[in-house]
């Protein structure tokens, strides 16, 4: 029994040290390296452009316009929730949960198949990209295939008077290839391609 006695106080001076050290001088340093050396990515990769914030280059925005490029399939809710004044409309996503197998998606797929037919008319092939029809297991992807991409380029160079040349180029500009070359698909920003689109970005 003294022995349990002697041994508790220094186990306890052992706890609170390791709390202090893993609990509080780890994560200041980790965090005091982070805001230093990757100061961006530490902060949730937020484009700011002359101190405007437009959102994360790692989180897929909603379009819809015809001017704009379509991301992924999105499943998001904006009637529940707002901020806490009461004004904002806040996003809230979640998973469909629905099985491929089911009559239900099937029907949601096609229908989501004819709508990019019907905005995009004047695309260069019938076959739609898969990426543009179907939701990630995120539903929040930031990017779409190379192929989705092109597959716009015709209706958004109408939608803004550009010439399919000058589209092209802000999609090659904001395309990312493969990690180490072999790694992953090439993926084109959606977001930082209708900023470019706006005049946001260069």
């Amino acid at each position: 029994m003294k022995n349990i006695k002697s041994i508790l106080p220094k186990a306890a001076v052992l706890i609170l040290i390791i709390t202090i050290i893993c609990g509080v001088i780890y994560p200041l340093i980790i965090t005091g390296i982070s805001q230093v050396f990757f100061n961006n990515k530490a902060n949730g990769s937020i484009i700011e452009v002359n101190g405007v914030k437009y959102g994360s280059e790692l989180l897929g925005q909603q379009y819809t316009s015809n001017e704009y490029m379509w991301g992924r399939v999105m499943s998001v809710d904006t009637s529940t929730f707002t901020d806490s004044e009461g004004n904002s409309v806040m996003y809230a996503k979640a998973a469909s949960n629905l099985t491929p197998a089911s009559d239900e998606y099937k029907k949601l797929i096609a229908q989501r198949v004819q709508k990019i037919k019907d905005a995009n008319p004047d695309a260069d092939t019938d076959k739609i990209p898969v990426d543009l029809i179907t939701g990630s297991g995120s539903g929040i992807d930031p990017g779409v295939s190379v192929a989705a991409a092109k597959y716009q380029v015709a209706r958004i160079a109408k939608a803004r008077n550009l010439s399919v040349s000058d589209v092209n180029k802000i999609i090659d500009k904001y395309t990312t290839g493969r990690l180490l070359g072999i790694f992953g698909e090439s993926t084109v920003n959606v977001l930082k391609v209708n900023l470019a689109l706006d005049g946001i970005l260069n």
